[in-house]
């Protein structure tokens, strides 16, 4: 049986990256799942990330050694193709990426797409607690706005309690996939 891709995708500041570490680390004991890094051409700077300059990135692109790749915020973002080898052994693949690539994925694997979001003015404080950016970037970042892809099923779930009760709703919603590969997500 063919595994899943899981999509988390979701707005910036929503707590993707510190929901993903959770849930990895709860489901650290169950070979079912594999969570995947993603490459980008920024240092690394509290998300988990493997770093890459553009050069380095093209270099491996050219390569064919991502599965998925996208720019967003003026950085490069790839998957490796590598990391999704556990889908063709039924294993759940999850990953961090842009909802831009929703569809071009689901063309090449079973995709399942969560949706972490958080309110605008959560999202803010997040974003100026990370001091990465200037206040124009964020407010860039919060007013960016992608639909959904027509006919993709969005799991959502909003982020704005403890980090715990986020990590949790996480591992049980992955868990729940476990259980219904066979229907369309």
């Amino acid at each position: 049986m063919k595994g899943l891709l899981v999509l988390v995708v979701g707005p910036s500041g929503s707590g993707k990256d510190t929901l993903l570490a959770g849930a990895a680390a709860r489901l650290a004991a169950d070979p079912r799942f594999a969570f995947t890094r993603r490459w980008v051409t920024r240092p690394a700077a509290g998300e988990d990330h493997e770093t890459v300059d553009v050069p380095g990135f093209l270099a491996r692109l050219t390569a064919g050694e991502f599965a998925l790749h996208w720019e967003a915020h003026g950085l490069l973002y790839g998957i490796p193709a590598a990391a999704l080898a556990p889908i063709e052994q039924g294993g759940i693949v999850v990953a961090n990426v842009s909802r831009s690539i929703i569809l071009e994925a689901a063309k090449r694997h079973p995709v399942a797409v969560i949706e972490i979001t958080a309110p605008e003015s959560l999202r803010a404080l997040r974003l100026a607690d990370r001091a990465r950016e200037k206040p124009e970037a964020i407010g860039e970042r919060l007013s960016r706005q992608v639909t959904p892809p027509a006919g993709i099923r969005l799991h959502r779930i909003v982020n704005d309690g403890t980090i715990d009760e986020g990590v949790i709703a996480l591992a049980d919603l992955l868990r729940r996939f476990t259980d219904q590969r066979q229907e369309a997500f």
